[in-house]
């Protein structure tokens, strides 16, 4: 009765369970005379003793309704123990680089900040395909979301029980086995200040029952609709706050900007401009900005004056810039249809068979800024803007009026920099369609007395990408630029002629597929689970055998257009083109349960793969649970694991990458390779940088540790606390730019320089470089009570990251700690995060009430701080946390009818405000791997039941 007394307590806490019971019912007494036998995600074995040595946190469906949440993607980013990085599609909903490339309409599980594809995502318990575009990791908007009973998520590395990519941990998500009736429903989250509305609408329909008649067969169709929500539409997102060391970095502005091109390409400036107030040399103009002119505001929506100090170029100080940023779409639209039907037959006591089809069609389309041209840089001096006409003749009056007519060439071309506006946004439909068709057996073997589960499966991930606006054949748009049909110079009102317009659209790509890729899942897999016969002194040892036997191919189609006609700067992908590969992977694993005494057992297991090509591994896993005192558990493990690369580090080509920034020079010639102007050899350099897949990376490898406890001093009180540590080696990644250049003696190689010595080109290919090491603890604690004759509950779930440390050598020491820093790209690593809920519940109604915190960091150093040139009077380096509250009502008192009530971000709170440098980070003076930019939103649940 001791330990029962523990079990009861905790499960009954519901959400915040620090076991692997997670239960929705009540757990008998010992005393009974049959406890069912369970299997939960974290360990193969069905046993009677459901406490184990693994945390594993449970969302009910019920709480997931409560809290408005209608996706996986939005469930990730509450949980405590999800890391922050760009897996959720407002952080990929631009121009993205490196690991982002080819990530569209993608969003991923990243569980302890270890990444997507080092965390195993199961339908059911069993695998589905990776996304068709990367193969690298699931796509959660493929989860058939409507249709689960609850989430199960085991923070602890799983490596030994399902697979050697379970490093982060394991989502599991469960949809229901059987149902009998009728039910649909509709939810509607509506924003307060418009734009971002989301839609779900539901039907389930099933029949049979599985006891009395022998068979159950149901189905669940499910239609969901995220309207879009455009930078423009917040406030917040305004990267024009240079006092707080904020600006866009981008000439390229709806009423152009005119640049020098030199002496070998006559132009209007010519070799250059001499500013008369100093004898500053000066190479980008805006005529909009000049002394005594109208202002760089006045040229459009989003204009303003380009900051020099900020970006330390002084030669640019009558500049305008565009708030490109903020252009972007911060909820990409997106329409889903899923599906998920099982059938479900008994054929006799003993066993059972069921056959599961799950599909899914998900679109989603992203937009960001339109083309920032520069004619001259693609399509040569004869598609600058004619020496003739109104507009010529107002910029060179303007500029003559100011530098003097003998610092210009009146009647040669403009060389400009221009953002298109009239070419339209640039926008990426992404199509996935995916299945899963999965048949199994499962049952009791009779005379044993073990549990077995076999089943066969194949999945399916079937991506294109097409371009939407904004892009244009290069040739045909040449020959718009230099007709002078097209006119850079116009002002607010004007409109670009019938004639202009007419050839931009004959000019327009609409339609082109980019790309397109498969992934594909074959699994035939058998589990056995029972006793062995044999008692320790606390009961029978338990036992868990299987095999696990998959086949994994991907394939990648670039441009299959049989005329290859170049678009202007579509990022097309052929270089990445595979024709299907495939490898198979073979694995056998064992688990036993050792009940040493009765406040003492050991969980240990053991797996085996064979990977074609990369030889074989073992993984063990060992695990702990201690019941020194009532109420009181100790639980511990450790594991390790194994994770071999993926078919796009193996085998991508080369791709290119400008590099945009102002902020490098040459770490040969600038230790640190930190751009100045005042620092002899430390002039900003651009070079290309190159990516692309080796044929010849290791695997990486990986250590999880963990211990904590568990305690409920009383009936209604518990809590726990669990310590873990994940440390990975040989990691895989782009070779980091820090890397290359504070290990530049190491890596000069990767530094390609022309026949002068100037670096033109940085090779960042995949590399196995270094590792990670990453600790942090994890809280939970639940308090229920009785008030007014209703039911209370307060739950805290926390997580506090105590390192995040890198090495880009296995030779070097790990890194200073990261935690509570800025990282571009990948995870944020902030210190804390916390989900406190209060519910109550009296007859018909049921309330709660959330707060969400996460905590602030060090925001990015701006350009000009880093190289010590200017230092915005505002800025502050820290970025502040970030706090909401959400609010929602449950009534059931009408027959068959349920509707839930609830307000998102009750206190309508922005984003809070950082100045991360927008051309290497989604997010216009916000961050969308933390925060929710919706703010205050209204949801309405109603859910029927007619049969």
């Amino acid at each position: 009765m001791k330990l029962n007394r523990l079990i009861q307590s905790l499960a009954l806490a519901g959400l915040g369970s620090t076991c692997v019971m997670a239960q929705e019912t009540a757990i008998p007494d010992a005393d009974d005379a049959k406890v069912e036998r369970i299997r939960v995600t974290g360990s193969n074995i069905k046993r009677t003793n459901i406490e184990g040595s693994l945390p594993l946190t449970v969302f009910s469906k019920a709480e997931i309704d409560a809290q408005g949440i209608t996706s996986a993607e939005q469930l990730l980013m509450q949980l405590n123990i999800a890391g922050n990085s760009s897996d959720n599609l407002a952080s990929n909903g631009g121009i993205v680089s490196e690991e982002q490339r080819g990530n569209n309409g993608v969003s991923g599980a990243n569980l302890r900040g270890q990444g997507a594809d080092a965390t195993l995502v199961l339908l059911n318990g069993r695998r589905v395909a990776t996304h068709g575009l990367k193969g690298r990791a699931v796509d959660l908007n493929s989860i058939p979301f409507a249709a689960l009973e609850r989430v199960e998520v085991l923070r602890d590395g799983a490596s030994a029980m399902y697979g050697t990519d379970a490093i982060g941990g394991v989502i599991n998500f469960i949809t229901k086995k059987d149902y009998t009736g009728g039910e649909a429903s509709a939810f509607v989250d509506a924003t307060e200040a418009g734009g971002g509305n989301i839609y779900r609408t539901n039907v389930l329909i099933g029949a049979g029952d599985i006891n009395t008649d022998g068979w159950n067969i149901f189905g669940t169709l499910s239609y969901k609709r995220n309207a879009t929500l455009n930078g423009t539409d917040r406030d917040f997102s305004n990267t024009f706050q240079p006092n707080r060391g904020l600006s866009p970095d981008t000439r390229g502005t709806p009423f152009a900007t005119v640049f020098n091109r030199g002496a070998t390409q006559p132009n209007l400036i010519g070799t250059g401009l001499i500013d008369p107030l100093d004898g500053q040399s000066i190479i980008a103009v805006n005529i909009l900005d000049l002394p005594g002119a109208s202002g760089c505001a006045s040229g459009g929506d989003m204009m303003g004056p380009y900051d020099e100090r900020l970006w330390s170029s002084l030669s640019s100080r009558y500049a305008c810039a565009w708030d490109y940023p903020a252009a972007a779409r911060i909820q990409q639209p997106q329409e889903s249809v899923d599906f998920i039907s099982r059938a479900s037959f008994k054929i006799n006591e003993n066993h059972s068979a069921y056959v599961e089809l799950v599909a899914s069609k998900v679109e989603v389309s992203k937009a960001f800024e339109p083309n920032q041209i520069s004619p001259g840089a693609v399509f040569g001096p004869d598609t600058w803007y004619p020496s003739t006409g109104e507009s010529y003749n107002r910029i060179y009056n303007a500029l003559a009026n100011y530098f003097g007519a003998d610092q210009l060439n009146y009647g040669e071309r403009i060389a400009y920099r221009w953002r298109c506006i009239a070419c339209g946004p640039r926008q990426i439909d992404t199509e996935t369609t995916s299945y899963r068709l999965m048949a199994a057996f499962e049952g009791i073997i009779s005379g044993i007395d073990w549990d077995y589960t076999a089943g066969i499966s194949r999945a399916t991930s079937e991506s294109d990408s097409v371009l939407g606006s904004g892009y244009h054949y290069t040739d045909a748009l040449q020959q718009v630029l230099g007709s002078g049909l097209i006119n850079p110079f116009l002002m607010p009102g004007q409109s670009q002629s019938a004639a202009g317009m007419a050839a931009l659209d004959a000019a327009s790509a609409t339609g082109v597929k980019l790309y397109g890729g498969e992934s594909i899942m074959t699994q035939i897999d058998a589990t056995f689970t029972g006793g062995l016969g044999f008692e320790l002194p606390g009961g029978e040892i338990q036992a868990a055998i299987g095999a696990d036997l998959r086949r994994e191919e991907f394939k990648f189609n670039g441009d299959e257009r049989a005329e290859m006609r170049p678009i202007f700067n579509a990022p097309f992908d052929n270089a990445n083109v595979l024709d299907k590969v495939s490898r198979d992977i073979k694995a056998v694993f064992v688990e036993l349960y050792l009940p040493l005494f009765d406040s003492l057992d050991i969980s240990l297991a053991g797996r085996y793969d064979k990977y074609d090509g990369f030889g074989s591994t073992t993984n063990p896993k060992i695990g702990f649970t201690w019941r020194p005192l009532d109420g009181f558990l100790v639980r511990g493990a450790f594991s390790t694991g194994f994770k071999v690369p993926s078919f796009n580090q193996l085998f991508n080509g080369t791709t290119e990458s400008q590099y945009t920034g102002l902020d490098l020079a040459d770490p040969a010639t600038c230790p640190g390779g930190v751009a100045s102007e005042t620092i002899a050899g430390c002039a900003s350099i651009r070079p290309v940088e190159i990516f692309g897949g080796k044929d010849d990376l290791k695997p990486e490898e990986s250590e999880q540790k963990s211990i904590g406890f568990v305690a409920a001093p009383f009936d209604n009180f518990n809590f726990s606390v669990d310590w873990w540590e994940i440390e990975r080696t040989d990691t895989i990644r782009s070779a980091p730019r820090d890397v290359l250049i504070n290990n530049y003696d190491v890596f000069q190689a990767n530094w390609i320089r022309d026949s002068s010595g100037q670096v033109v080109a940085i090779d960042r290919r995949y590399i196995n470089s270094g590792g990670t090491l990453t600790r942090g603890i994890e809280v939970d604690a639940n308090l229920t009570g009785d008030f007014a004759g209703g039911k209370w509950r307060l739950n805290m779930n926390g997580s506090y990251i105590d390192s995040f440390k890198t090495k880009g050598l296995e030779t070097l020491p790990y890194s200073d700690n990261l935690v509570g820093e800025y990282v571009r790209y990948f995870n944020l690593p902030i210190k804390w995060k916390h989900t406190l809920n209060l519910s109550y519940v009296k007859g018909d109604w049921s309330y709660t009430l959330s707060q969400l915190y996460r905590d602030g960091y060090k925001d990015e150093l701006p350009v000009s701080v880093r190289n010590g040139s200017y230092i915005p009077v505002d800025w502050n380096p820290d970025v502040s946390s970030y706090m909401t509250y959400n609010y929602s009502m449950s009534y059931t008192g009408f027959q068959d009818v349920k509707f839930t009530f609830g307000i998102k971000n009750i206190f309508d709170q922005d984003p809070p405000f950082t100045a991360h440098q927008n051309d290497f980070a989604a997010g216009a003076a916000w961050e969308p791997r933390i925060a929710d930019p919706r703010g205050r939103a209204f949801t309405l649940l109603l859910e029927y039941k007619f049969l």
